[in-house]
């Protein structure tokens, strides 16, 4: 009698091959991601340290935004180190374990984007709809709580997903992208992926919660900023920059979803490539861009650091 089948992979090494149709401009790639990467470390870390040192960022809304920043340095990292190698490699593999890891870094921080985004909107909402109650809302120990759940959430259905992904056995070790993907994984295993595919619907659906009661905390925000030019100005500088956050995040991460699941090969793959990494190029340097410029109180604390001029900060 024969020993039952384990589901254990005997996959080692995957093959990404997301590059292979753009390999003539890797050069290209590399000197722009040689430039780009650091000048988006530069900027959140900029805008970390400018919070960290200055106690008058104490507050809230700006523990979120360094919280956003951190987030975006932590996902980045489980990306661009590997794909700078990558471009001046000919071999473009990644062992089980690098792919695995790569998975719950990079989706993580997808996720973990998305909770801090859900928070921040909570913030705002308290801020301007019960400004008489916010400083009894949201105290230190509130504070704590919140980003406890933007990094604590992620992980936990990031384990999961891993778990369920190293119980599969792999049937073929060529991924069709950039980096690890988890539906590209699955789409490899040689049995059915239905609890896998479950669960991460159940994923994909608890955080499309997340963005419906964002989206419901701004219709109480607008109806309450139209009323005085006081709220409509609070509104334009501290809400647009977070909508503009959350339409980004949200259209890249259901474009990388849908698209992994149900999309064409047709499609060109420099296309491709292009949406599935949208929510590693534009997020990360936009967030500390965006926030850093419009309000004024961070921007005010930056140039003091950088310019080492007295400049007062208007609350």
């Amino acid at each position: 009698m024969q020993p039952p089948l384990e589901n254990v992979s005997s996959v080692l090494v995957f093959t990404l091959s997301g590059l292979n149709e753009t390999m003539e401009n890797r050069f290209v790639f590399f000197s722009f991601t040689a430039l780009f990467y650091p000048l988006m470390v530069f900027c959140n870390v900029t805008v970390i340290f400018t919070i960290i040192r200055n106690e008058k960022l104490h507050e809230p809304m700006y523990v979120f935004l360094c919280n956003l920043c951190v987030n975006g340095l932590f996902g980045t990292s489980g990306f661009y180190p590997k794909f700078m190698y990558d471009l001046l490699a000919q071999d473009h593999v990644i062992s089980y374990i690098g792919c695995l890891i790569q998975i719950f870094v990079i989706y993580s921080y997808a996720l973990c984007d998305f909770s801090t985004l859900t928070v921040m909107a909570y913030d705002r909402y308290v801020a301007i709809c019960r400004p008489l109650e916010y400083h009894s809302i949201m105290t230190n120990q509130m504070v704590l709580k919140c980003i406890l759940f933007c990094w604590l959430a992620p992980f936990l259905c990031m384990s999961v997903l891993i778990i369920l992904i190293s119980r599969l056995t792999l049937c073929a070790s060529t991924i069709d992208k950039l980096y690890c993907e988890i539906w590209a994984v699955a789409k490899l295993s040689c049995f059915s992926t239905t609890v896998n595919n479950v669960f991460g619907y159940i994923v994909i659906l608890s955080y499309f919660g997340h963005a419906v009661f964002i989206f419901c905390s701004y219709i109480h925000l607008i109806k309450k900023c139209i009323k005085s030019i006081e709220g409509r100005h609070k509104f334009m500088q501290t809400c647009v920059p977070h909508l503009l956050s959350l339409i980004n995040v949200t259209v890249a991460l259901l474009f990388d979803v849908l698209y992994s699941r149900y999309g064409s090969k047709n499609v060109p793959q420099g296309v491709r490539n292009f949406m599935a990494l949208e929510f590693l190029l534009v997020p990360p340097i936009l967030n500390p861009l965006i926030y850093g410029l419009n309000l004024t109180t961070v921007r005010q604390q930056v140039m003091r650091m950088f310019f080492k001029k007295q400049v007062g900060i208007s609350e």
